[in-house]
């Protein structure tokens, strides 16, 4: 356990020494227990100085995990020489029963519909050379009765727009006044994102300087701009495929601000940066400044266009950001990063008991779902040493390496006589290697 003792010794200050002593046997017994990670499962597999009641006083514990996440980062993930973006998505896990708290029905894209179930939040710093998204805060999302009913709402005002036949009457309603577009009404969930955003900048004001923000596509309006802008960030996301956009107008008018609207099937040659056919599939990338009517200012987009040169199949994306200097390949390569904040949320729910906890109040279900998303940051950090003796290493190996040591440790104390160092490592690379990946190799000794 001493490894585990060493990796949290710097951010003692953080929290108090016995939580951070159940944290340390918390930790080791889920790197190698299997099954559920319940509080019951965690005690189990926790051995001495992790009883059940011990376990329990643990997640009935008030903790910073902010401050624990930032600490933990800056000590053994953070690169000075690196750069970083800031990637935020929600996350929904399903949940039965009446009593889990902040227990709703959210939109799960797994099942492409509402569920029941709980939301978090979370926020993760990305290293663009590695390519590897580092949890740094969690929130849950608990929707307020206004919020749900505002919710509602908006669903019935899209309904009947749906139901009703013919189209609108064209123009401008009459009576209506020109609206300040950076003025904006912040909806809860902008409020509450904002609020983690702040807090996230104030930690990391002496450390790591962040530009981007990158968020999806459910986040590429007008709103979450301005959201972003009044924190001094800038956002990245993506347009819906029917948006309307428009060049800048360039004629003699001073009252025009709208020029030619754009046609994704046949725009101007001279936005095109890169082109390239893969099979039936030609794909074309252009970047230019448009305008969009409900957006405050000028944005700079990114379009990807792909056509099938056999059946002529037509499909495009457009990436936006509200940074007017950012390259178009760096644009494009930081909304595909944003993606990795979802490798976070399947190892968490795979691996670190996600999906699994039995908590229902407050603060045992906040420690359980922080818990989970940091044993994300904890496994990168242990696999990265774990990889320097077997490369292709994977949590599961890592887990496998754990388990072994616990019976190992048990086994040997069942001897009469303590075996030559030889024979061990022997020995333990041979109960290391029950259910790994990949195979053992070389000859491995005990954490």
């Amino acid at each position: 356990m001493s490894d585990i003792i060493v990796l949290f010794a710097e951010i003692v200050n953080s929290t108090e020494k016995t939580t951070l002593r159940q944290l340390t046997v918390i930790v080791q017994a889920m790197l190698a227990m299997s099954g559920r990670v319940t509080m019951l499962g965690i005690s189990r597999w926790a051995g001495k100085g992790g009883s059940y009641r011990t376990i329990q006083r643990f997640f009935n514990t008030e903790i910073d995990w902010q401050t624990f996440f930032y600490r933990f980062f800056i000590k053994h993930l953070f690169r000075s020489d690196a750069t970083y973006i800031l990637a935020g998505d929600e996350s929904v896990i399903t949940k039965a029963g009446t009593k889990t708290h902040g227990l709703d029905r959210f939109y799960a894209g797994l099942f492409n519909k509402p569920v029941p179930g709980i939301a978090i939040f979370a926020l993760s710093l990305i290293n663009v050379s590695t390519r590897q998204s580092h949890p740094i805060q969690v929130k849950q999302v608990v929707r307020t009765e206004a919020e749900k009913e505002a919710a509602k709402e908006k669903a019935k005002k899209q309904a009947s727009k749906k139901t009703k036949k013919g189209h609108p009457k064209p123009g401008r309603p009459k009576g209506s006044k020109n609206k300040i577009k950076t003025d904006v009404t912040l909806t809860p969930e902008l409020k509450r994102i904002q609020e983690m955003l702040k807090k996230q900048l104030s930690l990391l004001a002496n450390t790591l300087s962040v530009t981007y923000v990158a968020l999806d596509g459910h986040f590429g309006n007008n709103n979450a701009l301005q959201m972003l802008r009044q924190c001094k960030l800038h956002l990245i996301s993506k347009l819906r495929y029917d948006s309307v956009l428009y060049l800048p107008y360039t004629g003699e008018s001073n009252r025009k601000k709208y020029g030619e609207q754009l046609n994704y099937r046949d725009l101007p040659a001279r936005f095109l940066k890169a082109e390239h056919l893969d099979g039936n599939i030609h794909t074309r990338i252009y970047h230019l400044t448009a305008l969009h009517r409900r957006f405050a200012q000028s944005l700079n987009v990114v379009i990807i266009t792909k056509v099938n040169i056999k059946t002529n199949a037509f499909a495009h994306v457009i990436l936006f950001s509200s940074d007017l200097d950012l390259a178009y390949d760096k644009l494009v390569d930081y909304y595909r990063l944003r993606f990795q904040i979802e490798f976070n949320f399947r190892d968490a729910k795979q691996y670190w008991g996600l999906e699994d906890f039995m908590n229902i109040n407050e603060q045992p279900l906040t420690n359980a779902l922080n818990l989970s998303l940091f044993m994300v940051n904890v496994s990168q950090v242990l696999l990265r040493e774990y990889r320097q003796s077997i490369p292709n290493a994977g949590v599961l190996d890592l887990k496998s390496y754990y388990r072994a040591n616990r019976y190992f440790a048990e086994m040997i104390k069942m001897l009469p006589q303590k075996p030559e160092p030889n024979l061990l490592s022997l020995i333990f690379s041979a109960v290391v290697s029950i259910g790994r990946i990949h195979p053992v190799k070389i000859p491995l000794s005990s954490p």
